[in-house]
């Protein structure tokens, strides 16, 4: 009888036309076929790791590449496709090792240099990752996957402009590059073009209505453009894809929470912690509605975490202990919620750039700039519209709660924090080639009249036709006395509540927009200072009465007086539904979501006294 032969060249052909089809588990198994035939065939050992490792066979693909390494040592390719394995497992300073080898050899192999950039993004390192991707895109320009890698880099480095150009570049190489689109969403809508980050959006799901990432991202945008209903149709969209897509979960209990539908709210923030322990933001979004208990497994999960927080990226880190800190404040463990909070807040400190100088300059600058006699001159400029009302003041001064005492108005629309008038002054600024408050002397009764303009018609997109609008962004106490000129029949209150617990409210609050002074106790007290400093001024220069004072600790001691006196300076006839804020049905947006959905309480007022012998720092920049 003849003897039969295994013919390499035909397996070889039928293993590759496998792995072509995606019919891993037959190749794998023809390839070793081969190999068992031809111990050293190197491209059978090579591509047999490969379809191991698409197989999820990481750890027996790396004994491939080591094996197929012994047969041809600096194969760059070989290397390339071990660093991905090895980065798939998370092992990313051996994934970058292995790129690093397989460029000593290939100085311009994109595709290692590409890889190699996504691994040091894992890492954090994304100045190095952006250089890596340069490179690549150096060699091959229309390289669409290094284009849209670079994106997220200069994402991260929030450099948003330049990660849009790199996005678009990506796009304009492969059209329905959904990836490329979703995160472009994101780039736009950190630079707040929300209806461009939607678009964006939905030209991704268009090309793929199952990307769960692309709906998660979605909700976020409608939530900035207050299309609540919206954005909970999205978020069920991508859960219904994706159940267990904890971050879409977490966005979801966010969005009920600030409707204040506060069980449904835990229930989603609960499943997102479930589903993924490790993340603390989860951890710490599920404190800020369901306070702590002793023996609260959530609780011990938090410290399970703390014992592993090596491990842990700073941002994790950062969240970790704001998280700890507020379950430690809910069972009186006062001293140990303070030193976390001392840990978080250093920590974030080293994260950004406060130019301490620069932001009080600022408050100088502007009292310089509003002298009283500047006030009178221009005191009937502006336009003459009654219907915004600002709320100004410190973060954590009690604005919220007197927001949603006015809105439970029936001739109050509560607006939330808008930047709408920061934009309209942005548009002023842009005019004169000046910054705020300098471009202030250059302004005629023209401008402040434009300027009132400008922002009422973007107030006015959010209830055509209210009576009042309330704007309640704390950080427009900068500009109460170009509000005045721009809106000198607007009403302006300014909330307040004693320095301490203020201070010590922001201190204890991982803020989602920055406040950059709120990280350092010293900081955080000189700050205030300036702040109080240039209230006292507005009140010295703007007419008697225009601004109204209201203390959250008389609220809180008097909340019917108080309500009709705020309702009475609106120019409004008292309601009697505003005593009952709690139970109006409006979104929240603020730290405070939980807080307003309660009956007047007492419990801040003196919060400070409890960690009064490590406040010292805070005392001395309060002066």
């Amino acid at each position: 009888m003849a003897k039969l032969t295994f013919n390499l060249s035909h397996a070889f052909s039928r293993a590759i036309s496998a792995y072509h089809g995606g019919k891993f588990l037959e190749a794998e198994q023809v390839f070793q076929q081969i190999i068992n035939t031809d111990p050293d065939h190197f491209e059978a050992i090579h591509l047999l790791a490969v379809v191991q490792s698409c197989q999820g066979k990481k750890e027996t693909a790396l004994a491939s590449y080591r094996r197929a390494l012994e047969v041809r040592p600096n194969h760059a390719e070989v290397l390339s496709n071990r660093g991905l394995t090895l980065h798939e497992l998370q092992r990313f300073e051996e994934a970058l090792a292995s790129y690093d080898r397989a460029l000593a050899v290939r100085p311009d192999f994109a595709e290692a240099l590409s890889n190699r950039g996504v691994t040091l993004y894992e890492l954090k390192r994304f100045e190095e990752a952006l250089a890596s991707y340069d490179r690549a895109l150096a060699v091959r320009p229309d390289y669409a996957e290094a284009l849209s890698n670079r994106g997220y880099a200069l994402q991260e480095l929030k450099r948003y402009e330049e990660a849009l150009a790199s996005y678009d570049r990506a796009i304009a190489v492969r059209p329905n590059y959904v990836e490329a689109l979703s995160h472009r969403g994101v780039t736009l809508h950190q630079l707040k073009r929300f209806e461009e980050a939607l678009a964006s959006y939905d030209r991704a799901l268009t090309v793929r209505p199952d990307y769960a990432e692309a709906l998660c991202n979605r909700g976020l945008t409608l939530q900035e453009l207050k299309r609540f209903k919206e954005a909970l149709v999205s978020y069920n969209r991508a859960l219904a894809l994706q159940p267990h897509y904890a971050e879409t979960h977490n966005n979801l209990g966010l969005t009920l929470l600030q409707l204040g539908r506060l069980a449904e709210a835990r229930a989603a923030l609960q499943r997102a912690v479930k589903l993924e322990p490790r993340k603390a933001k989860y951890q710490r979004d599920l404190g800020d509605i369901a306070r702590y208990a002793a023996g609260d497994p959530h609780l011990q999960a938090l410290e399970k975490l703390a014992a592993d927080s090596a491990t842990l990226p700073v941002s994790d880190r950062i969240e970790l202990h704001f998280a700890l800190g507020r379950a430690y404040e809910d069972l009186g463990r006062h001293a140990e919620a303070f030193t976390r909070w001392l840990d978080g807040n250093a920590l974030k400190r080293r994260q950004i750039a406060y130019d301490e100088a620069a932001t009080l300059g600022m408050f100088d600058r502007i009292r310089a700039a509003f002298a009283r006699e500047l006030v009178r001159a221009r005191h009937n400029a502006g336009n003459p519209s009654s219907v915004p009302v600002f709320i100004v003041g410190m973060a954590r001064s009690g604005s919220t709660l007197v927001e949603q005492i006015l809105a439970s108005h029936p001739q109050i629309c509560g607006g939330g924090e808008l930047t709408s008038f920061s934009n309209a002054v942005q548009g002023i600024q842009t005019k004169f080639g000046a910054a705020f408050p300098e471009c202030v002397s250059e302004m005629i009764d023209e401008d402040y009249a434009n300027l009132g303009m400008r922002y009422l018609a973007e107030l006015g997109r959010l209830a055509p036709g209210a009576i009042r609008i309330t704007d309640k962004m704390p950080g427009n106490f900068m500009f109460a006395g170009l509000i005045h000129l721009a809106l000198p029949n607007a009403i302006i209150i300014h909330t307040a509540r004693d320095p301490l617990d203020t201070c010590l409210s922001c201190f204890s609050i991982l803020f989602t927009a920055e406040q950059n002074h709120t990280y350092d106790l010293a900081e955080l007290g000189r700050y205030y200072r300036h702040y109080w400093a240039l209230m006292a001024h507005w009140h010295r220069v703007l007419p008697p009465g225009r601004i109204l004072d209201v203390r959250y600790e008389d609220v809180v001691a008097d909340l019917e007086g108080q309500a009709r006196r705020i309702v009475a300076h609106c120019g409004l006839d008292w309601d009697p539904r505003c005593l009952a804020f709690h139970q109006t049905e409006r979104p929240v947006l603020t730290a405070s979501a939980a807080q307003v959905r309660q009956p007047i309480y007492n419990s801040a007022i003196g919060r400070w006294r409890l960690h009064e012998p490590l406040l010292g720092p805070l005392l001395a920049g309060l002066g």
